[in-house]
C-alpha cells in the first residue's frame, strides 16, 4: 500500500496547476485588451486635437486678414484725403486772402524823400509775402521797379523788358534805359527809342499814402505782346 501511494502521487495537484495557468492567461488577456483599447482611442484623440488646432488657426488667420484689410482701407483713405484737402485749400486760399487783406495789390515800396528830385530813375526792390499751395514766404523780394519824379509826380516802370523778359538797366552816362539781351533802348518815360521790344516799358500804378509813403500796384506781364497782359 505504501508503494502505490508513492507511484501515484496525490491527483489534486494537477487541477491546481490548471487553475494557475488559466488565471495567468486571463490576466494577459485583460492587459492585451487594455493596451488594444488605448491604441484604438489614441489616434482618434490625436485627430480631434488636430481638428481643434486647425480650426483655431483658421479663426486667427481670418481675424488677422480682416484687420489687415481694415488697416489698408484706413491708410488708403488718408492718402486720398491729403491731396484732395490740399486742392481744396489751394482753391479757397485766394478767396481767403482777398477777404483778409485789402485786395488792391498795392505794396509799400519806399518814401518820397528816397526818390531823387532831379528825375533820376532809382531802382527799388519789391518786398512782399509770397504764397503757393504749400508754402508761405514772408518779406521776400518778388521783383523790382524804377521810380522817378517827373514834374513833381512819382512814376513807376517795371524793370523787365517786354520783349523776352530780360532785366533792363539804367545807363547814367546816356541817361536812358537799355536791355542788354537784344539791345532795346528806352527813354526815361519808358517809350521805345530803338530795338526789338514790341511795346514800351510797362508802367505801374502808384498811390501816395499817409502823405509820404509810396505804394505801387506790382504785377508782372506777359512778354512778346504789343500791349500789357497781366500774368495770372
Amino acid at each position: 500500500m505504501d508503494n502505490n501511494e508513492d507511484i501515484n502521487p496525490d491527483s489534486s495537484a494537477v487541477p491546481e496547476q490548471d487553475s494557475v495557468v488559466e488565471a495567468i492567461s486571463n490576466i494577459d488577456s485583460d492587459i492585451v485588451q487594455e493596451v488594444s483599447d488605448e491604441n484604438a482611442t489614441s489616434p482618434v484623440a490625436c485627430r480631434l486635437s488636430e481638428v481643434e488646432t486647425s480650426t483655431e488657426s483658421e479663426e486667427d488667420f481670418g481675424e488677422r486678414r480682416g484687420f489687415v484689410k481694415f488697416l489698408c482701407i484706413v491708410i488708403g483713405g488718408i492718402v486720398s484725403a491729403v491731396p484732395f484737402g490740399a486742392g481744396i485749400w489751394a482753391y479757397l486760399n485766394p478767396l481767403t486772402r482777398e477777404k483778409e487783406g485789402s485786395g488792391d495789390g498795392f505794396v509799400k515800396i519806399t518814401t518820397l524823400d528816397a526818390i531823387p528830385a532831379d528825375g533820376t530813375p532809382t531802382k527799388f526792390s519789391v518786398i512782399s509775402d509770397k504764397e503757393d499751395a504749400w508754402n508761405k514766404f514772408k518779406n521776400i523780394s518778388v521783383g523790382a521797379i524804377y521810380l522817378r519824379k517827373e514834374d513833381g509826380k512819382v512814376k513807376a516802370l517795371h524793370t523787365v523788358c517786354p520783349h523776352l523778359g530780360c532785366f533792363i538797366d539804367y545807363r547814367s552816362i546816356k541817361n536812358d534805359f537799355f536791355c542788354p539781351c537784344h539791345n532795346s533802348n528806352f527813354k526815361l518815360d519808358g517809350s521805345i527809342v530803338s530795338g526789338v521790344s514790341p511795346r514800351p516799358m510797362d508802367p505801374l500804378k502808384i498811390e501816395i499814402r499817409n502823405k509820404v509813403e509810396v505804394w505801387v500796384k506790382f504785377q508782372n506781364f506777359q512778354p512778346g505782346h504789343d500791349h500789357p497782359i497781366p500774368l495770372s
